[in-house]
């Protein structure tokens, strides 16, 4: 994956990023409406979104994103760096999590998100791969 659909996954997600002194300055993902996988499919989001928040791109890189993902980056170092990057780049955005669909087979899900961003909303698509037994980010399509 390009360095910048890496910016698209963290525009589109509407990552809040606020400056490092100022903690969790934006809103946080709801997970309430869903259960079981598609619950723990949208938590993913909402912890990718924490971990922008907080500028973890180590975090990022190990806990949310598809180890296809990190590889594409250049491994370890080059995700975090990658992901560093882009996150100096995001605004404050918000995003909410408006549905969650889950393969048959459970090894794949595809959530429906809403950002806005400037006071514009969006739509857009988030896939995501099970890995062990956690659901990880693997693409977010261009627009």
């Amino acid at each position: 994956m390009p360095v910048p659909s890496v910016a698209k996954l963290l525009t589109l997600l509407c990552l809040p990023l606020c400056a490092v002194a100022v903690a969790a300055c934006g809103n946080t993902v709801s997970t309430s409406s869903f259960k079981g996988a598609q619950h723990e499919v949208a938590q993913t989001i909402a912890n990718l979104q924490a971990d922008a928040t907080a500028a973890e791109e180590k975090k990022i890189c190990a806990n949310d994103v598809a180890a296809s993902v990190v590889s594409r980056l250049g491994g370890k170092e080059g995700c975090e760096k990658a992901i560093k990057s882009q996150l100096a780049e995001v605004d404050s955005l918000e995003v909410s999590v408006q549905s969650v669909q889950i393969a048959a087979d459970g090894s794949t899900a595809t959530a429906h998100v809403t950002s806005t961003k400037a006071g514009r909303k969006r739509a857009g698509t988030v896939s995501l791969v099970k890995e062990g037994k956690s659901w990880k980010v693997s693409a977010v399509p261009v627009q």
